[in-house]
C-alpha cells in the first residue's frame, strides 16, 4: 500500500488527484491533507479517505476543521509550518499543488525526506528551479511534471536523448480572451476573466490563461526543469486544446502528445509512473475532432510571454522576481484595483526595478534569499500601487 500525501488537496488538481485515490482505494494509504480555507471540503476528504493528518494554512478556518474533524481520530493543524510538517511526515508520493510561491517551502520539505513529488505547483520550478533540482540529486528524490504541457514534453521524451532535442513546444489554448479584438481587452472584466472556454480550473489560474501569464510561467518551468535553452523553447496558439505539446527533434520529427483536456491524465501518469494504467478520461474521436488549428501568439495582445524570455536571458533568482510580482499584479485585478491589461506593467516595471536595485539575477540560489525577494518584490509592487491609487 502506498502512503499518499495530497498538499492542496482543496484546489481543482488537489480533487483530481482524490478522484483517481477514490477508484483505487485499496492501494493507497493517505497520510496527510492540506488546504487553504476550505475546512468543509477538507474534513470531508480527511474523513472519507482516513488521512492521518489535515491541516489549514488559514486560521479562520481551524476551529470548523477541528469541529468537524472531533473525535475521529485524525489530527488537525493550522498554518504554514504546519503545512511543512505535513510535507516531511513519510510518504511515497506527495502531490503538490498548492498555488503561488506558498507551495516553494513545502515541497522543499517533502524532496528533502527523498520521495517522489508530483509538482503541480509550476511556481516552485519558477521561482527556484535550480534549488530544487539540486535538492532532488542531494536527497535523491524524483521531480515528475504534472502541469498538462510538461508532463506531456515529459512522456514525449521518454527513451530519448535530450542532446538530440531541437525543440520544445509547449501549446496555449489563449484563454478567455483569444479571439476579442485587441482594443476591448483593457475593458475586460473580472467575470470575463475568470471562465476558461476548455478547462475547468480555479479562478487564479483562469485568469492567468486568459493573460498567458500561466504560459510565461510554463516557459520558465520548461528551462529549468528539461535543462534546454531558452532560445529552443516555443509557445504556441492552440485553441482546441487537444495537443498538450510538442518535442523537436535533430533529425525533424516532432512528438506530440495528444488527448483531452483533463487534468486526470498528467495526474494519473504521475500516480503511476514508471507504468501506465487505465485513467477514466475521454478517448478522442479524431475524425469527429476533424482538425486541429495552431497559430503564433500575439505579444502585443499577451505581453507575458515577452517578459518571461527577458526573465530567463536575465537567470538567477528573477523567476522569483517575475513570479510574485505576477501574483501581486493578478491580486491586485481581482480586487478591481487595475485593469486586466495593466497586470503585465506592473510585472515589467517590477522586473526593471528589483533588477536595478538588488540585482537578484546575481542572488544566491537558497530558500531563504528566495523568500526574501518574494516578499520585497510584493512589497514593491503594493507601494506602487498606492502610489499609483
Amino acid at each position: 500500500m502506498r502512503r499518499i500525501t495530497i498538499l492542496g488537496a482543496t484546489g481543482s488538481i488537489g480533487q483530481s488527484t482524490i478522484d483517481l485515490i477514490r477508484r483505487d482505494r485499496a492501494a493507497y494509504h493517505v497520510v496527510a491533507l492540506t488546504g487553504g480555507s476550505n475546512a468543509v471540503q477538507l474534513a470531508k476528504d480527511a474523513k472519507d479517505l482516513q488521512a492521518e493528518v489535515a491541516v489549514v494554512s488559514d486560521p479562520a478556518a481551524y476551529p470548523v476543521l477541528q469541529d468537524l474533524l472531533s473525535g475521529t481520530g485524525i489530527r488537525v493543524a493550522c498554518g504554514a509550518e504546519a503545512i511543512n510538517d505535513a510535507a516531511r511526515m513519510p510518504a511515497d508520493w506527495i502531490m503538490s499543488a498548492i498555488v503561488g510561491a506558498a507551495g516553494l517551502p513545502p515541497g522543499m520539505a517533502a524532496l528533502e525526506q527523498g520521495t517522489t513529488l508530483a509538482l503541480a505547483n509550476k511556481e516552485s520550478l519558477v521561482t527556484a528551479g535550480p534549488l530544487l533540482l539540486a535538492t532532488v540529486r542531494k536527497y535523491g528524490a524524483t521531480i515528475l511534471p504534472v502541469d498538462s504541457e510538461h508532463s506531456a514534453v515529459f512522456q514525449a521524451l521518454v527513451g530519448e536523448d535530450m542532446a538530440a532535442v531541437e525543440r520544445i513546444v509547449i501549446t496555449a489554448s489563449g484563454g478567455a480572451f483569444r479571439d476579442w479584438p485587441l482594443e476591448q481587452l483593457a475593458s475586460a472584466t473580472l467575470a470575463q476573466a475568470s471562465s476558461h472556454p476548455n478547462w475547468d480550473m480555479g479562478q487564479r489560474i483562469t485568469i492567468d490563461s486568459a493573460s498567458m501569464f500561466n504560459k510565461a510561467l510554463e516557459l520558465i518551468e520548461t528551462k529549468e526543469f528539461f535543462g534546454i535553452s531558452p532560445d529552443k523553447i516555443e509557445a504556441i496558439v492552440h485553441p482546441e486544446s487537444l495537443v498538450h505539446a510538442l518535442v523537436g527533434f535533430n533529425d525533424g520529427a516532432l512528438m506530440a502528445h495528444v488527448g483531452p483536456p483533463d487534468m486526470r491524465h498528467a495526474i494519473g501518469y504521475a500516480l503511476h509512473w514508471p507504468d501506465r494504467k487505465h485513467l477514466p478520461v475521454d478517448r478522442l474521436d479524431l475524425a469527429q475532432i476533424g482538425q486541429l488549428t495552431f497559430r503564433t501568439p500575439d505579444e502585443a495582445r499577451w505581453p507575458a510571454l515577452r517578459l518571461a524570455r527577458d526573465v530567463m536571458q536575465a537567470g538567477g533568482a528573477m523567476g522569483a522576481v517575475f513570479n510574485a510580482a505576477k501574483e501581486a499584479a493578478l491580486d491586485a485585478f481581482i480586487a478591481g484595483r487595475i485593469g486586466f491589461m495593466d497586470m503585465s506593467g506592473v510585472v515589467a516595471d517590477a522586473l526593471a526595478k528589483m533588477s536595478a536595485h538588488e540585482g537578484p539575477q546575481n542572488a544566491p540560489m537558497q530558500l531563504d534569499t528566495i523568500l526574501d525577494i518574494d516578499r520585497e518584490t510584493r512589497q514593491r509592487v503594493a507601494d506602487a500601487l498606492t502610489h499609483r491609487g
